[in-house]
């Protein structure tokens, strides 16, 4: 029967487009409805539709679940398009290491720019404290508390009526999070945790006045100078210039005192020779390895480096350098190879570049130099 109907190709028909419009209109007309219920609706009308066909559809026209097609936004989306709008305020509780006593720290916290208001320290926390506090807050914004629409805070007892009506008066509306939902005021409780972990867990707290005026002081560190992912790593009132990262950057290391002031010079691998064949002085030369070498070499140098003229003198410097007979700061460049290079480099200015310097020079006697021996074959 099934080939009969359908003769050139086999499976589930695919939905007509009648019935995906029923799906539409009942599904838009009725935003409580889920899959299950319109899939039994459909059956009274004499239609037959799985859960998961009327969920395809239903995606394919981006029309969301039961859940979310009540509303128009989501709690997260009302945060995102209002954050530049919005406050944030909650309780920070602080227990003192003396007096065992705890404290309660009042803060609003501005959810677009992440700038902390610290309002109060006390330990009964009541409502005329409450909005006594927030009273304050809204003398010290001024004309900025017209750029705020909305205020996030949970249920606790001390925000009463008062409170509500004093914020509706500057044009702020209050919006409560659900019972126990703290999830729900998710920038408050970040600052809870940030302040906990980065101060009040970190320190003893002897009393009430020592808490606010740690508060005051993190306040003024985590506006001003704290980094925040939300702003690109920047504070929300940065009380410094930016640095600037244009300029080239030097990494230190053990020659940091000539590369920092010869940045011109080409990079060279570790495998390189540290002299070119040219004739040219080289720069390259380190000033703690050409300084220990001269110390070094001085008997050499009065024999070579005096009778060259001034364009050769640098090529003198570089005969403190040879493998075996220079002090601290010298390298091989490349074993055996490196010193037949000397050795051709010292021939060309008349000098033997391998022999010890004179005892009475104030030189150090170093080791002979290793014969080179190939390496085993595997």
């Amino acid at each position: 029967m099934i080939m009969a109907d359908y003769p050139n190709r086999t499976g589930r028909p695919p939905v007509s487009a009648q019935i995906a419009a029923l799906i539409e209109r009942l599904a838009t007309e009725n935003h409580g409805w889920g899959y299950k219920r319109i899939q039994g609706e459909l059956l009274k009308l004499g239609h037959r539709a799985g859960a998961s066909t009327i969920r395809r559809v239903l995606k394919a026209l981006k029309i969301p679940p039961a859940p979310k097609r009540h509303t128009d936004t989501t709690w997260r989306q009302f945060l995102h398009a209002q954050a530049a709008t919005m406050l944030a305020t909650d309780f920070s509780r602080v227990d003192c290491a003396v007096s065992l006593q705890r404290l309660y720290c009042f803060f609003v916290i501005e959810v677009g720019s992440r700038d902390v208001h610290i309002l109060g320290v006390t330990a009964n926390p009541d409502g005329q404290w409450t909005t006594q506090q927030i009273r304050n807050l809204l003398m010290d914004l001024g004309d900025r508390a017209t750029d705020f629409r909305f205020l996030v805070r949970d249920r606790a007892g001390q925000f009463t009526v008062s409170f509500d009506a004093l914020l509706a008066g500057a044009g702020i509306k209050v919006v409560k999070i659900p019972p126990r939902s703290p999830r729900a005021n998710a920038y408050a409780e970040r600052f809870v945790l940030t302040a906990r972990t980065e101060v009040t867990d970190r320190m003893l707290i002897f009393g009430e006045r020592h808490l606010r005026s740690v508060m005051a002081e993190y306040a003024r560190h985590y506006n001003g100078r704290r980094p925040h992912r939300a702003l690109q790593f920047q504070p929300p009132r940065p009380d410094h210039p930016r640095a600037d990262l244009s300029q080239e950057r030097v990494s230190a290391g053990p020659c940091s005192a000539a590369s920092s002031t010869n940045t011109s010079e080409p990079h060279r691998n570790p495998g390189q020779d540290q002299w070119p064949s040219s004739g040219t002085p080289q720069a390259a030369v380190t000033a703690d390895s050409a300084a220990d070498g001269l110390a070094v070499r001085g008997g050499l140098l009065q024999e070579a480096g005096q009778a060259l003229p001034d364009s050769r003198r640098g090529d003198a410097a570089l005969l403190a350098l040879v493998p075996g007979h220079g002090g601290k700061g010298t390298r091989r460049a490349g074993g055996h190879r490196g010193e037949v290079a000397v050795q051709r480099r010292a021939e060309g200015l008349g000098v033997d570049a391998l022999k010890d310097p004179p005892e009475g020079a104030g030189a150090r006697r170093a080791d002979p130099p290793r014969p080179w021996v190939a390496p085993p074959a595997e």
